[in-house]
């Protein structure tokens, strides 16, 4: 483009002074003005297609600078401002890494239970088997995180919720919540994975409390607690991966809707026999608690 630009101002100015103005060599333009411009249309094809082919290569990783500098290693000698262009042109760009977060992690000099659920996800009744486990969501105010409880029975999500911080009381509300609402008697398991939050004095002290019987996933075995896995990849892809958050508050009002109004009351379930929670559990004569 700026040797175009020269061609088309040195009528006015001297192309010296526009290579300087501009930049470049007067080598370079007078190069570039002896080719024909079904030439140059020819090379910039060649070169677009070019950089294509790594961009491809790269798994769409590769930006300008890598691409420049792998053009450079064939021996083709283009500037990275072309480069720029030609990805431009093609609508091409490197794949930004997503956000990653870890959310539960083990603490060694905490006590871990038993798998005992042994991936039977299924209950006989209500407030049988619940399942719990942690995840994230990234707001312009920061991290955001969600802690659910889900009844087997029914899938329906018991209790939950939001924090600012993966400290302790994230966990602890939820289970707050869930015992609010269904007043769960004696033979509950409840199942985790190995995350600090799960395994503290804290949280153990309320479900000893309660009589519950608790499990844990093995050690990295993610299948060993799916369903919570599940209900996480639902609401990411039905709701907290489908825009941008300005902030938490904006996310626990979007929660509370999701789950409260459509995912207990009104979400299909194929587990279900497309049911919703709130059917099964109507049909079980115990009301899903508001």
């Amino acid at each position: 483009m700026k040797f175009a630009f020269i061609g088309a101002e040195k009528a006015s100015f001297p192309v010296a002074a526009l290579c300087r103005l501009l930049g470049v060599t007067r080598q370079g333009y007078y190069a570039y003005a002896r080719r024909r411009p079904g030439e140059r249309l020819r090379d910039e094809c060649e070169l677009q297609a070019r950089v294509r082919d790594l961009h491809d290569a790269s798994r769409q990783t590769y930006g300008s600078p890598r691409i420049h500098e792998a053009l450079r290693a064939e021996g083709k000698h283009v500037s990275k401002r072309r480069v720029e262009r030609a990805l431009r042109a093609m609508g091409l760009q490197a794949v930004t890494p997503k956000r990653f977060r870890l959310t539960t992690k083990s603490d060694p000099s905490h006590r871990f239970e038993s798998n005992l659920l042994d991936r039977t996800f299924t209950a006989s009744r209500p407030n049988e088997r619940w399942v719990t486990d942690i995840t994230y969501v990234w707001t312009d105010e920061g991290w955001c995180y969600l802690a659910a409880i889900l009844d087997l029975y029914s899938r329906s999500v018991v209790g939950w919720a939001i924090e600012s911080t993966l400290h302790t009381r994230l966990a602890t509300n939820a289970l707050d919540m869930a015992v609010r609402r269904r007043r769960p008697e004696a033979e509950l398991l409840h199942h985790s994975d190995r995350g600090c939050q799960y395994t503290s004095a804290e949280y153990r002290a309320q479900l000893e409390q309660l009589g519950v019987t608790v499990s844990m996933s093995r050690k990295g075995n993610c299948w060993d607690n799916a369903v919570a896995e599940s209900f996480f990849a639902t609401i990411k892809r039905e709701l907290l991966g489908r825009e941008r958050w300005s902030s938490r508050l904006q996310v626990r009002d979007a929660v509370f809707e999701y789950i409260e109004s459509f995912y207990n009351r009104r979400r299909l379930h194929s587990t279900l026999g497309y049911k919703t929670p709130a059917q099964v559990e109507n049909e079980y004569s115990l009301p899903l608690a508001a």
